[in-house]
């Protein structure tokens, strides 16, 4: 069984790969790997070590500390919230945000001022 901490870097590892467009051959290419083993790693099904990570957060342009963010509120419960608990891991999520930062910011801007109106509506 995979443990939670190589579960969540294994997220944040294809959260980020999503969000900059890149596909695991691309990554993998990048860190010299094949790309099955970017997909172990982002199942959790094989530990990535500390080396790697640094190769990984080099190919993605972030820091290493970015796979491990949000580590400590993942094992707390009782959210009052109606946005799923994994929602950087939901594909269409993440091509809502990269399309959402592709838009000039004057219009995103007023883009999300008409999503908080509407979501206050709701």
């Amino acid at each position: 069984m995979a443990h939670p901490v190589d579960v969540h870097v294994g997220k944040r590892i294809r959260h980020r790969r999503w969000l900059i467009g890149k596909t695991q051959q691309q990554l993998a290419e990048q860190v010299g790997i094949k790309f099955q083993q970017i997909q172990k790693y982002e199942t959790g099904a094989n530990r990535v070590s500390a080396s790697r990570l640094w190769d990984i957060s080099d190919a993605m342009g972030v820091p290493v500390s970015f796979f491990f963010e949000g580590l400590e509120e993942e094992g707390k419960t009782g959210a009052s919230s109606s946005v799923p608990d994994d929602l950087m891991g939901d594909k269409e999520a993440l091509d809502l945000v990269r399309s959402y930062y592709a838009i000039p910011e004057n219009q995103r801007r007023r883009l999300f001022e008409l999503a908080r109106v509407l979501s206050d509506a709701a």
